[in-house]
């Protein structure tokens, strides 16, 4: 409860939710994506208890997701604006992997910096960390 008094936005936020989806059966995330919740009403309780969680917690993965694909439509073009050579080869999550070569690892990784951070306008700017390694190990 302590937590719900610091940030009451929150417990909004999780009503508003649960209600949308009860009204319309689905939840949109930023892009307008919809997220459908077709158990929101189910008679038993463990279904709809669910599918509540899922009206909560769609909007925000799947905003998440929305975001990162139109990182990773937006970040190519710029890379070949840029003349570099770089290749993304895999996204896990909210992170995308790129080989590189070892001279362009710095203007890659100010250029994919950029081009992620616009692919969404929000009301928290998006910031993106960046790193290099010979290895998708040793990068974390």
């Amino acid at each position: 409860d302590a937590y719900f008094e610091r940030y009451p936005g929150i417990r909004d936020y999780m009503g508003r939710a649960r209600a949308f989806a009860r009204k319309h059966g689905y939840v949109p995330t930023i892009f307008g994506r919809k997220c459908r919740t077709p158990q929101i009403a189910d008679k038993n309780p463990a279904r709809r208890s669910f599918a509540e969680r899922a009206a909560i917690n769609a909007p925000l993965q799947g905003s998440a997701a929305d975001i990162i694909k139109r990182a990773m439509l937006r970040v190519p073009p710029a890379l070949a604006a840029a003349g570099l050579k770089a290749r993304m080869i895999l996204q896990v999550h909210d992170e995308l992997l790129f080989e590189v070569p070892e001279a362009e690892v710095e203007e890659t990784r100010a250029c994919v910096a950029s081009a992620m951070e616009s692919a969404a306008e929000l009301a928290i700017p998006l910031v993106v960390e960046t790193g290099a390694a010979d290895n998708w190990a040793d990068s974390h």
